[in-house]
């Protein structure tokens, strides 16, 4: 079997971003806030909610870069469900 001269499906993997640690700080500063003192929370609110969606906008200009179909050179694999062979012989 030869192998293709270029490669024939891609990964994409997200690129590095601070929004998801941000999203985690602003949460715990809110629930600290309920049990604390309720300013926290409201500053948690204000770091949480601009991190969500940024995250969420920079998530979805990732998907959008991505290729809508990739070029493959493997047959699919077929499924089928089977059941295991039984143990209970009677050998």
């Amino acid at each position: 079997m030869t192998q293709p001269e270029q490669p024939t499906e891609s990964i994409y993997l997200p690129g590095p971003t601070v929004y998801p640690v941000l999203f985690a700080l602003g949460l715990a500063a809110v629930v600290v806030g309920l049990y604390a003192w309720w300013p926290y929370s409201v500053i948690g609110a204000l770091i949480a909610l601009p991190s969500l969606f940024g995250w969420l906008r920079a998530n979805r200009a990732e998907i959008a870069r991505m290729p809508r179909h990739q070029r493959t050179d493997t047959a699919p694999i077929p499924l089928a469900a089977t059941r295991p062979p039984s143990s209970e012989g009677g050998e």
